[in-house]
């Protein structure tokens, strides 16, 4: 079988990125002659500014300016050469206060992304084990991945879950010398921390836990001498304990820096920490800003720094409580969050305050789930309490207009972010002049009305009623699936919206590479249902092709499609379910791409439909005629050769034993098939097709050989007969791979189900997804299909990306 593409993860991310800047909220440029730390210019417009991480103000302190334009008279813009073999003359000076303020010894580095790409494959060792905090800041995870290469195993567990942190930790401490815990101390979006109390508790009940903190949003406005969140809260720092620090942010000046308790571990980062060797240092100017900070940290004015900062979130907190605005989290930290919910409801709530004065962050994928999006607001001492009370008057009246234009309700975000979750009882009603229509049958919908919109699909309504017979009632859980019909009409009766939907239990690795997927199967066999979830999916795992029917020429179909995304999000609350999936949409429609992106989805490539979209030939003769000269040098090359090597047999039942082999040639099949990693569809089903008179059998028998006297078949092409579009649909397939490469069966069975085809009269075929490129050979064109996710949170995608 030929290998899937599989959707890139960083294409991902540039979709959703790419959105918001189309919608002018980020990649912004500030204008102006200068700064102040108040306002900001942007488009001709000064705003007030809201958005910054240097929460005390210090970058616009004169004496970090003034000492910044000393050290590049003295000293140059830059002094280029490694560290290891010397540094500039005002390093000394900073390391000398650094040590002063953390009584420890410190290692400077150029930012904080080369520090932990410098740190962690230093002091995390060959037999060690790392655990990541889902949320922990992406340049600590992305340091990890270079220890997969020495056999270092990475986990990653959901964010602040400590009953997970102390499951792995039960699972690695038998095999591992130190276990490390990586996360924030303060997050940079919610502005939540990490549980100290509980990882101090852990450390304890542990010994080989190793505790590695990334503070750099806790720098400064915390802590004694402004050491930070961390610092704050074990006053005295383990030998178990690695913490982080910025000198930029709330430090106002460059460069980053590790606190390192043990003092051989410090003596060999230093000597060789990749980075710290090869990289240049820290310009002079950075190094006498950042020193000139040290002096106001060490001094007592920082503590009047950090009250004045604290009675100004004290004071934003005070105005909140009086709002209904959807906090998300409540916390004493310079960094607020206020929930939209999708990204569309995002993108006009901060385009709005904008317009209105006020600049402030988007919060949207991969930093936040996509259904997560919101606005984050931070408070430094730049932020004067009239404008803060601004603010907060401006989010009151902009807030609600920002729900009303993308038609969603304070309610609904607070459900997305799991605040005040109610159950939602569907019904049948009219929606703004529109029914939404919702049965868990095929059965309750109109035959005709059904098969007039979504018959051209892979399954008709006899074809959905087959499939529930045989996954309705399942035996096994895995296999068991809910359906759910849906169809939005206008005033007028006429269908705006119309598709289904199964909930099932699918592998959370199912369109990963296939490296990663043979990973999680050996982790399978211990664990079967590892990595799996509950999944609402657009049409089914059995059907392909288009799966809903969408009337964009409708005035209304926007509305339509948000009340169809309404009831499918109050079906998955209902039933805790975490992931909806929108599938087979064509990649270049735009307008629905768009669309879904506002919503919370994000686009996943999926692997290329084939399909022969009109049969234009009456015979073998012809049909050969019709393929181009290339794929007519591959048919007499790899099938025709092999033609008279099979006796062909078209069946419309099996017998006991012939269905029972057919099975197992399907697993054969399956069980290679890493690239689009489902589950094995139970012989339940297999039986079931056996007994409907819209299934049928093509079978291919080797004729010679001693083949013969030992196995009924060499291959079988599973084929339903769609009779109301005139579609043949070879779903499934069968092969011995004994004998698969010697006798181009692959190839064989593709050509065969053609000739079917062709004599029964059909006008098409569905040749589904997978072996895109064997399918272009025999005729069929190839279409470009995504599929639109929306998940609760990052966790597993995350998960998936670090193995």
């Amino acid at each position: 079988m030929a290998k899937i593409k599989h959707n890139h993860f960083m294409d991902t991310i540039d979709e959703v990125i790419g959105h918001a800047k189309d919608q002018g909220v980020v990649h912004l440029y500030a204008e102006g002659a200068s700064l102040s730390g108040r306002h900001l210019s942007i488009n001709g417009k000064t705003l007030y500014h809201f958005g910054t991480t240097g929460y005390l103000g210090l970058e616009q302190d004169p004496r970090l300016k003034q000492a910044a334009i000393d050290a590049i008279e003295h000293y140059g813009t830059q002094f280029p050469l490694s560290k290891t073999y010397i540094s500039h003359p005002l390093y000394a000076e900073l390391e000398e206060a650094l040590t002063s303020m953390y009584q420890n010894p410190i290692i400077i580095t150029k930012n904080s992304t080369l520090g932990h790409m410098a740190v962690i494959p230093s002091v995390v060792r060959d037999e060690d084990a790392i655990i990541l905090d889902h949320q922990v800041h992406w340049s600590v995870q992305q340091a990890t991945q270079m220890l997969k290469l020495r056999g270092v195993p990475v986990e990653m567990i959901r964010h602040n879950h400590m009953g997970m942190l102390e499951d792995r930790i039960k699972k690695l401490r038998g095999k591992h010398k130190h276990i490390w815990y990586m996360a924030d101390g303060v997050y940079s979006m919610y502005g939540d921390a990490a549980p100290i109390a509980d990882l101090k508790k852990l450390c304890r009940l542990y010994p080989q836990l190793h505790l590695y903190y990334d503070d750099v949003h806790g720098m400064s406005w915390k802590g004694p001498h402004g050491t930070g969140f961390i610092m704050d809260a074990y006053q005295d720092l383990p030998e178990q304990v690695l913490l982080f620090g910025t000198l930029s942010k709330t430090f106002g000046a460059s460069g980053a820096f590790l606190v390192c308790p043990n003092r051989d571990l410090h003596r060999r980062i230093k000597n060789f920490g990749g980075p710290l060797t090869f990289s240049a240092q820290l310009e002079p100017s950075a190094v006498a800003a950042a020193v000139a900070s040290a002096k106001i940290h060490l001094s007592p004015e920082i503590y009047d720094l950090q009250k004045e900062l604290m009675e100004k979130i004290v004071y934003f907190n005070q105005l909140l409580l009086k709002t209904d605005l959807p906090l998300i989290e409540d916390n004493n930290t310079p960094v607020f969050y206020i929930g939209t919910g999708m990204p569309d409801t995002g993108y006009r709530f901060v385009k709005r305050l904008m317009d209105e004065g006020f600049f402030v962050n988007l919060g949207l994928y991969p930093a936040v789930p996509v259904k997560n999006t919101g606005v984050r607001i931070t408070i430094s001492r730049h932020n004067k309490k009239a404008d803060i009370q601004a603010l907060v008057s401006a989010m009151m009246y902009h807030y609600p207009k920002a729900l009303e234009e993308t038609r969603t309700t304070r309610e609904q975000v607070l459900m997305q972010f799991k605040k005040g979750v109610k159950k939602q009882v569907l019904s049948n009603k009219p929606v703004q002049d529109l029914y939404l229509t919702h049965e868990t049958s095929i059965e309750a919908i109109d035959k005709k009305l059904w098969n007039r919109y979504m018959g051209h699909n892979c399954f008709d309504w006899e074809g959905l009623r087959f499939l529930e017979g045989v996954f309705k009632a399942a035996k096994e859980e895995i296999h068991r699936w809910g359906f759910h019909y849906f169809v939005v009409k206008d005033s007028e009766e006429n269908p705006i919206v119309m598709t289904f939907f199964t909930s099932a239990i699918m592998k959370d690795d199912m369109l990963a590479t296939e490296a990663v997927s043979r990973k999680i199967e050996e982790l399978r066999k211990a664990a079967p249902r590892y990595l799996t979830s509950k999944v609402m999916s657009m049409g089914s795992l059995f059907t392909e092709g288009s799966q809903c029917f969408v009337n964009c020429e409708h005035v209304q179909w926007k509305v339509a499609m948000e009340t169809l995304l309404n009831a499918v999000e109050g079906l998955n609350r209902d039933a805790q379910i975490r992931t909806t999936m929108l599938r087979d949409f064509p990649a270049e429609d735009h307008v629905l791409k768009h669309f879904f992106h506002a919503k919370g989805f994000i686009k996943i490539d999926l692997p290329d439909s084939s399909k022969i979209t009109q049969i234009d030939w009456n015979d073998s003769t012809s049909y050969i005629t019709s393929l181009s000269k290339r794929s007519r040098q591959h048919f007499k090359k790899d099938i025709a050769a092999y033609t008279s090597k099979f006796e062909i047999a078209i069946q419309g039942d099996l017998s006991s034993k012939e269905l029972v082999y057919a099975y197992e040639l399907y697993k054969q099949v399956k069980d290679r098939n890493y690239g689009l990693n489902t589950f094995s569809y139970p012989f339940e089903l297999f039986e079931s097709m056996n007994r409907h008179p819209l299934w049928e059998f093509l079978v291919l028998r080797l004729v010679d050989g001693p083949y013969l006297q030992t196995k009924p078949m060499a291959g079988i092409m599973f084929c339903y007969k769609n009779e109301v579009r005139r579609v043949y649909v070879p779903s499934l397939i069968g092969m011995d791979y004994a004998f698969s490469n010697t006798y181009q069966t692959y190839r064989q069975l593709l050509y065969q189900t053609i000739l079917r085809a062709t004599a029964l009269n059909y006008r098409s075929i569905d040749f589904g997804v997978t072996a895109a490129f064997e399918k272009r050979k025999v005729g069929a064109k190839n279409d470009k299909i995504v599929a639109y996710v929306q998940a609760e949170d990052n966790y597993t995608l995350e998960l998936i990306h670090n193995m």
